[in-house]
Parts: C-alpha cells; structure tokens; sequence
C-alpha cells in the first residue's frame, strides 16, 4: 500500500481558486451608481435632435424569420431576446457590461467597461425602461416589439439614451433587432481623455453598433443550431 507521504500532490481545489462572478468583482463600483443621477435632463429628450446638436443613430440587422403568429418558444426571437436579457450582444473587446444578473431588468445599474488600445475606463448607465409590447401596429403590420433602453450616468463621456428592441412581424415573421441611439459628447474633465474621445469617440460609436448587430446574428444562430433559445456564449455577468 502506498503511504500518504509517498502519495502525489493533490492539484489545486478548483473551489478555492475560482474568481467570482465579474459583478462580485466589481460590486463597489455598482453600489457607487445607485444614487447617481443620470447626466443629462431626459424629460426634455423628444427636442433633442440632429439640429440641436445631438447625434440620432439607428442600425437595424435581419434575424432568422419565423413562422406568421407570435414567436416560437425556441425561436430566433426567443433566442435574441435571451441574448438582449443577458446583455451579451455587445462585443467583449470593447464594451463589457457589469450587473448583478438576480435584479429586475427595470432600472436595472450596469458599469460599462471600455477598452480602447492600452486603456480601460468604467461608465454607469441605469435601464430607463423595458419595452413589452405583443402586438405595436406599425406600416408593416403588427409586431412583437421586446426590450430596453438604458440613459448614461453622471461621469460617462456620452450623454443619452440607447435602446436595444427585438422585432417580429406578425404577418410575416420577420425577425429584427435594432438599436436607436440619442447621444452627445459628455463632460471630460481630463484633456488627454477629451482629445481622444474628440478623435475616437465617433468612430467607437459606430463600431459598437455594427458589431453588436454581427454578435447577436451570430448567437441567434447558434442558439437555433442547437435547438433552443439559449446562446452557447456564457454571460458575461
């Protein structure tokens, strides 16, 4: 028989080693948020256009179609609005969203976290609202319209508001997610970080939109590969 003190190492408790969740990590940066109010009058948002001095941007990319009727459990609507849910869409290499997943959605706090070159920077945002509506008439037809918007928080670069809905036409069943962007440079204290966001900002914009859209089509399709509404990605949060 062999002894314990001849006996192999055991390797390392996987239980002791684990990092916690990201939002664990980061819950005194979510706790700061709580009270922060949002950084700019929002009750005043429907004046707020292209001639005023604020960017209107709306991006839109086709999902897997359905059958006509409300959607399929394990759809491609289903299938986005679990990704939308989790906030999974956005891709990793620059924006990181941080939440505690067992909140409600509703106001729900999120630190975004940046990564631009050898920098990372870390935004709050509050969800402002969840759009539910079974069936929004509109020139097309009526629509499944599902989602939520969230309102930039007092030391983010930006300003205003961003909503993520997913869409499904009733008659036909098409399928959408689309993004609509009200925003305007915020207040940057530090010169260095003004000049680049000045540089850089419009152009980050704009990628995150653009990969946003590819990253959902892409886990819309895995999910419906494997025959359920649950992206293989794990959360982020």
């Amino acid at each position: 028989m062999t002894s314990n003190a001849m006996r192999s190492p055991a390797g390392p408790d996987p239980a002791a080693t684990a990092r916690p969740p990201l939002w664990e990590q980061h819950r005194a940066r979510l706790d700061s948020y709580a009270n922060t109010e949002v950084n700019y009058d929002f009750t005043r948002q429907n004046e707020y256009t292209t001639a005023t001095g604020w960017r209107i941007d709306d991006y839109e990319t086709d999902l897997p179609a359905e059958a006509p009727g409300p959607p399929a459990t394990a759809g491609s609507f289903a299938a986005a609005q679990d990704v939308l849910q989790r906030y999974a869409f956005p891709p990793p290499d620059l924006i990181t969203g941080i939440f505690s997943p067992d909140g409600p959605l509703e106001n729900r706090i999120m630190v975004l976290r940046a990564q631009f070159l050898f920098f990372k920077f870390y935004f709050g945002v509050r969800v402002s609202g969840v759009t539910d509506e079974a069936a929004r008439d509109t020139p097309h037809g009526p629509e499944r319209v599902w989602g939520y918007g969230y309102r930039t928080l007092e030391g983010h670069f930006e300003r205003g508001q961003i909503d993520f809905t997913i869409h499904k036409n009733l008659q036909t069943g098409a399928v959408q997610f689309r993004i609509h962007a009200v925003s305007q440079s915020g207040q940057i204290r530090n010169p260095f970080y003004w000049v680049g966001f000045k540089l850089f900002g419009r152009m980050l914009q704009r990628k995150f939109a653009r990969e946003s859209l590819k990253r959902m089509r892409e886990m819309v399709a895995a999910a419906l590969a494997q025959g359920a509404a649950a992206p293989s990605v794990s959360a982020i949060a």
